[in-house]
């Protein structure tokens, strides 16, 4: 996998497809079965009104027409009423697939190793999940059906001309040679256009969600002038992409209507001709015009839904993608136990970029159950420490293990359950509050979250909200604080109970009294835990059982809070500076 995830063959999307349809082929089987039935009953209305044709032609009086009249406004009834159930059917039957669809996808994009997620990028990921699924359920609400029911009309109506006259049929089959080739012109170029519209516009939601949600940094470092060209090359690519398929779609119905005037022409050529022998009567002429000109508006549908097909198979192709990744997280490896859950890093390197080393020999030793501190300044590599022993990027060079077992050997199913990690960056989802925090467990019961919430000092705001455990929140929901955030983070933490806790600055978005109460209820949570903290506040680390200094992606110092500031290094300074300013 390079830049981005992978995209599924054309083969692999039918193979997906046929298994996610099949459960449901009694809603689209009905779904046919009555469109079939209405489309029948549809094609009454041409001879209806070459009947009627025929009366006004021979001169017959007004109470001929009232037959053939009646006749049209009962057509017209029963298919407006078969069809709407007809296309309900077939759009259920969809909608349930995709629904399959979207949950697997979902499914494996949360399982999806974070080191694949930043090789590609956060866009392409959220342009699958957002425009993408949004491209193919449109088609299947909509386009399936309609294509089911076009196609049935075009077959239909072909073999109504053939029993008005076999000739008929003939001349209005002149139209098919360009069609056909319209149709292979077109299928040679859309797939690549549609490809690579969808490859842009993740490119340019990159772009975009890195410029906004780095603005703070952009502005800060006067980036400005570099990022929004950026921003702006990847929105030119999307709009020439854009441009190719709107030259595309121009070209396919160019060339359709030049067989529509084709085909009706020699229609009506052939009726006057079949009409000046004999062979038929004005009427019977006028329905073959009717039916080839009601063909208009199916075939054109069609072919038109080729287009939306075409678009909408590229995004299936992305999402099928993603769903066949392999299961890199179901290894069965059981976490460790708490009491022998050491932390061994030894000769750790790592580069997100080669050439341009991170962390450079990088050796830590934490015994079970102890906390260590890890403090330096931005850029040290603090973070990129943390992340290699939660498990998130495998070390470049050295190793690390946990307890007993190289983190290899335990797999990405056993680190997550032996290791979790808290950043500062919590989200709140939207929903109940205690489904919330049941993502952590979810068979706990409202003691157990009561508690949980009580040992990180939580529970006594939770009871004040207007529905306590039950308050929706989230978007939309009751607006919690950042320390109120961080807060249910750390109740989580405790219901998932793992015997190795990572906080990486998890105090840092609240200002100094929200910081204070989630240092104590940090503490309470890493309480008999082995525990490794990102301290953003040196006061977490000066309670530390040991305090780490990093510098320039190596150890610079360790040891106790006493021990480092009697040594008059790195940390000592750091210290003294945090003193002088609290």
């Amino acid at each position: 996998m390079t830049g981005t995830l992978p995209i599924a063959t054309a083969a692999r999307c039918r193979q997906i497809v046929g298994s996610l349809v099949r459960p449901h082929r009694v809603p689209a089987v009905t779904g046919v079965v009555v469109l079939v039935v209405a489309t029948a009953v549809g094609l009454l209305s041409s001879p209806l009104l070459g009947r009627i044709v025929d009366v006004v032609a021979r001169g017959e009086g007004a109470g001929s027409l009232v037959g053939p009249a009646v006749g049209i406004a009962v057509v017209a009834l029963v298919q407006g009423l078969l069809t709407p159930i007809g296309m309900s059917q077939l759009a259920t039957a969809g909608e349930s697939a995709l629904a399959e669809l979207r949950e697997r996808f979902v499914e494996k994009a949360l399982h999806l190793p974070i080191a694949d997620l930043e090789r590609a990028g956060s866009g392409d990921l959220t342009s699958r999940v957002t425009n993408d699924v949004q491209r193919i359920s449109e088609g299947v609400r909509e386009a399936v059906p309609e294509f089911a029911r076009s196609a049935l009309a075009i077959v239909l109506t072909l073999g109504a001309l053939a029993v008005l006259d076999y000739r008929f049929l003939l001349v209005a089959l002149l139209a098919a040679p360009i069609q056909v080739l319209t149709v292979r012109w077109y299928l040679r170029r859309a797939g690549r256009v549609y490809a690579e519209q969808r490859v842009a516009a993740g490119e340019q939601q990159q772009q975009l969600l890195e410029t906004i949600g780095g603005a703070r940094t952009v502005r800060a470092f006067r980036l400005t002038g570099r990022q929004v060209p950026r921003v702006a090359a990847a929105s030119s690519r999307t709009v020439d992409r854009t441009l190719d398929g709107i030259a595309l779609q121009t070209g396919f119905f160019g060339r359709l209507n030049l067989a529509e005037f084709i085909g009706l022409s020699g229609v009506l050529v052939v009726g006057y001709l079949l009409v000046r022998d004999g062979a038929v009567s004005i009427g019977t002429a006028s329905a073959a015009a009717f039916y080839f000109h009601g063909l208009f508006t199916p075939i054109n549908t069609a072919l038109f839904l080729l287009d939306e097909a075409q678009s909408a198979a590229a995004s299936l192709a992305r999402l099928v993608g993603v769903v066949d990744l392999p299961d890199r997280t179901a290894t069965g490896a059981p976490a460790i136990e708490a009491r022998d859950a050491s932390v061994i890093v030894e000769k750790v390197g790592h580069a997100y970029t080669p050439g341009h080393d991170v962390l450079t020999g990088v050796d830590l030793e934490i015994p079970a159950g102890h906390r260590v501190a890890v403090v330096g300044a931005s850029g040290a590599g603090k973070t990129t420490l943390v992340k290699l022993i939660a498990g998130f990027h495998p070390p470049a060079t050295g190793r690390i293990r946990l307890g007993a077992k190289d983190i290899d050997e335990l797999g990405p199913d056993g680190t997550r359950r032996t290791v979790a990690l808290v950043t500062q960056e919590v989200h709140v989802f939207a929903g109940p509050l205690a489904d919330d925090l049941r993502l952590a467990r979810p068979d706990a019961s409202a003691e157990e979250l009561e508690k949980a919430l009580e040992l990180v000092h939580a529970l006594e705001w939770v009871r004040l909200l207007p529905d306590g455990l039950d308050t929706i929140v989230g978007d939309g929901g009751h607006d919690l604080t950042a320390a109120q955030a961080q807060q249910l983070a750390l109740a989580r933490l405790v219901l998932a109970d793992p015997p190795v806790a990572i906080l990486d600055e998890a105090t840092a978005e609240a200002g100094s009294a929200g910081a204070r109460l989630l240092e104590r209820s940090a503490l309470q949570a890493l309480t008999g835990r082995t525990s490794v903290v990102v301290a953003h506040r040196l006061t977490q680390a000066a309670s530390a059982d040991r305090i780490v200094v990093m510098e320039a992606g190596q150890v610079a110092e360790q040891g106790t809070h006493a021990e480092l500031l009697a040594h008059g290094g790195l940390y000592a300074g750091l210290w003294k500076a945090w003193s002088k300013d609290f």
